[in-house]
């Protein structure tokens, strides 16, 4: 897996879906959680509540041990206000996620909230 210094950044709030399934898909279980901040909290959908990067990435870890796959979807366009970004994705099953994103200090963006399925 690629050390932390040498992944694709976040540069556009854009970036973080797509970044997040390529990453998953290699299995690189570290570079998806270095998508999100480190206070970030993720609600699974199914009753799971990580708060915090370990959490995510022990979330992350457990997914990839069992074989869960994410798939791409249609993604709307970010809506940005200064620092903060509002992300969604319509998957392929219909389901529809909703992420903030925060600019960090060095221009790139992590998620600080990530529900997999609002609706």
């Amino acid at each position: 897996m690629p050390e932390e210094g040498n992944r694709e950044p976040a540069n556009d709030p854009q970036d973080l879906e797509r970044l997040l399934v390529k990453r998953q898909w290699v299995g690189d279980v570290d570079g998806m959680a270095a998508l999100y901040e480190v206070n970030a909290v993720l609600d699974d959908g199914g009753g799971i509540l990580a708060i915090g990067k370990e959490a995510i990435r022990a979330l992350f870890a457990d997914f990839t041990a069992k074989g869960i796959r994410f798939s791409s979807g249609n993604q709307s366009p970010a809506l940005i206000n200064g620092d903060l970004a509002l992300t969604s994705t319509r998957l392929p099953d219909g389901s529809v996620t909703a992420e903030v994103a925060r600019r960090q200090s060095d221009g790139t963006w992590l998620w600080v909230i990530d529900k997999f399925s609002i609706a």
